[in-house]
């Protein structure tokens, strides 16, 4: 798994040398958890609350308090891919594929 490469600018190599292990590694476990739906959904959940963890501390502590840099911080962000958002799939979403794909004589799940 490699990272993407407009945001390896602002990561020093060595920290970038890391990061790209720490991501090999959670892709080797993923790969290991293929076939155990409900340890991936463990594995994204913790992802998830990782990210919810570094937006609200860390990332939010470290905005700059002067409107131009917070500008120029803003533009950074939109030219490189804009807000790192994890989507979560909705449940009534999801309920909706599987009806999708099941046969007209089985009996559709309950909302």
């Amino acid at each position: 798994m490699s990272s993407d490469p407009s945001n390896a600018s602002s990561l020093s190599s060595q920290q970038q040398l890391r990061l790209d292990a720490v991501l090999k590694e959670l892709q080797a476990l993923s790969a290991e958890l293929d076939g155990q739906p409900a340890a991936l959904l463990a594995l994204l959940r913790q992802l998830e609350q990782l990210h919810r963890t570094l937006q609200d501390g860390p990332f939010r502590n470290n905005l700059p308090a002067d409107r131009s840099a917070l500008f120029a911080l803003l533009r950074t962000m939109e030219e490189s891919g804009g807000w790192p958002y994890i989507p979560r799939l909705q449940l009534r979403t999801f309920m909706d594929l599987l009806q999708r794909d099941r046969p007209d004589d089985d009996h559709p799940l309950a909302a």
